[in-house]
């Protein structure tokens, strides 16, 4: 009989509304890589909320076995004690800290009440070196970027050096060559004999990685299987149940007259550091363009400032249909006919404590609105029009957008932006936290736009999405375009060759 270093048995777990967890079993042995797999609102991040203690005993049935020992966590402190680490899909640093002092936070080195800074230094430097995060300890948070950010909390839980670590979403911020990086990290975990639990939407990164694959949907186990022979059409088959289709007809897109043009475009940070420098580059009515680069290569910053939602100051020229825009606000980009799907959902996309529907029509009241008065009814319809298009797994339309899963809440943001009807549609990292079905959809989506002719730009560190998807790509290196590469006839190769400082 074989003993396991961690059993969940019979986990329920609801919400207002919502089973989430209906009866899940999952068996973890010792020294293993442990897949969690399933579509967004599977129950995966609900599941290992519980077993880190983030939701307590008591508000959940079912039981935690850690080998023979019974567990009734009732905080995150009685789980840590027990050897379990969690790394969460979303960032949960603080901001206005440096990283030395995230990394440590509720762990302080101290001695006798007081804080060894020196050390602790030393020992965060040695923590992102692990990781191979090339910033200083001391460095401000919110200056980093998402895939920056996302490896300062890889090195925190590192340095727990847990007996279980549960990993959810933890290359979603990464390129591919950083992913392969982490998992060489984790592999070397293994090796030690460290248990990790590791969740992802990459079905080819978990099937390379995993030794064991559990299998979620709509909150119930499916199946737990060995990783040998399975592919990503196996796993797909359990995990939607149903066949996929990748959005694209077929149909030949006619891509129109230049509707964007970007000219010498640099764009300084409030501490006078020059993240863009001198970008240029047209788009095309029903055109899809990807903007590809390394973490720290300036895609986010580019975009953001385009919409006028980042940069201190800026200087060259932004022509949409031929005619200079001054973007000082996201305001102003919306009416000029720009939407963008920022890369950080909770931060810039929504407002968790409204519902659905406020969330959907934020950016489009006047669409909603009459005199200055708010139709309540028409929110509704668009807000179901939308929930229903998107595939949104939601009670209703009045549920509070905190109390979904990171997927569900990623297709609100897209819905909202949506319903603008932008002339250009700016999208970054649109599958972040996507299952594979919802990444079928919102190709489909993307495709139909471009059909409309909206001018799409797809910033993404999937680089087989970009080149799937995209007429073109731009390649960022340090603030500046080293190249581009046709999107059909691409290879991963040619692109991290430039992103890599090569040019053309």
């Amino acid at each position: 009989m074989t003993e396991y270093a961690l059993e969940m048995k019979n986990i329920v777990k609801e919400f207002p509304g919502v089973r989430a967890l209906d009866g899940v079993n999952i068996q973890i042995r010792k020294g293993e890589i442990h897949a969690l797999v399933g579509e967004n609102g599977a129950g995966k991040s609900t599941l290992m909320k519980i077993l880190s203690g983030l939701y307590p005993v008591g508000t959940y049935d079912g039981e935690i076995r850690l080998g023979n020992s019974l567990c009734r966590f009732k905080n995150i402190k009685e789980s840590e004690r027990s050897g379990i680490a969690i790394i969460h899909q979303e960032l949960s640093l603080v901001r206005e800290l440096d990283v030395m002092e995230n990394i440590f936070l509720g762990n302080e080195i101290h001695k006798w009440g007081v804080i060894r800074h020196e050390k602790a230094f030393m020992k965060a430097r040695e923590a992102l070196q692990r990781v191979n995060l090339s910033v200083s300890p001391d460095q401000i948070v919110r200056y980093l970027g998402v895939g920056e950010q996302q490896l300062v909390e890889i090195a925190k839980a590192l340095l727990k050096e847990a007996d279980i670590l549960i990993l959810d979403e933890p290359t979603a911020a990464l390129s591919e060559q950083e992913s392969g990086k982490l998992l060489g990290i984790l592999k070397s975990l293994r090796e030690k004999g460290v248990t990790c639990i590791y969740i992802s939407h990459r079905l080819k990164e978990v099937l390379s990685i995993a030794d064991r694959l559990t299998v979620l949907r709509d909150g119930k186990t499916v199946c737990t299987l060995d990783n040998a022979g399975i592919t990503e059409a196996d796993l797909i088959a359990h995990m939607v149940g149903r066949e996929l289709s990748h959005g694209d007809d077929g149909e030949e897109r006619t891509v129109g007259e230049v509707i964007l043009e970007v000219q010498d475009w640099s764009v300084y940070d409030e501490a006078t550091r020059r993240h863009v420098s001198q970008v240029s580059f047209s788009l095309r009515a029903g055109e899809i363009m990807g903007i590809a680069g390394l973490v720290g290569a300036g895609r986010t910053e580019l975009v953001m400032s385009l919409f006028g939602a980042w940069g201190i100051r800026t200087s060259g020229r932004v022509l949409l249909r031929g005619k200079d825009l001054s973007l000082v606000n996201p305001e102003d980009a919306i009416r000029a006919g720009i939407s963008l799907v920022s890369e950080d959902r909770k931060r810039f996309g929504l407002v968790l404590i409204q519902d659905v529907k406020n969330n959907i029509s934020l950016a489009s009241l006047e669409k909603i609105s009459r005199r200055g008065v708010l139709d309540a009814n028409k929110e509704v319809r668009y807000a179901e029009q939308y929930a229903a298009d998107l595939k949104i797994k939601t009670p209703s339309v009045e549920q509070v957008v905190m109390n979904l899963s990171g997927g569900n809440q990623q297709k609100i943001v897209l819905a909202k932006w949506l319903m603008t009807e932008p002339a250009v549609f700016i999208l970054d990292e649109p599958t972040r936290g996507i299952d594979v079905g919802a990444k079928y959809e919102i190709c489909r989506i993307i495709n139909e736009l471009a059909k409309r002719g909206v001018g799409i730009i797809i910033v993404s560190s999937e680089l087989a999405e970009l080149i799937g998807l995209c007429d073109r790509i731009l390649v960022m290196h340090e603030g500046t375009v080293a190249g581009e590469v046709n999107g059909r006839g691409a290879t991963q190769e040619a692109i991290m060759h430039l992103a890599t400082g090569n040019r053309n």
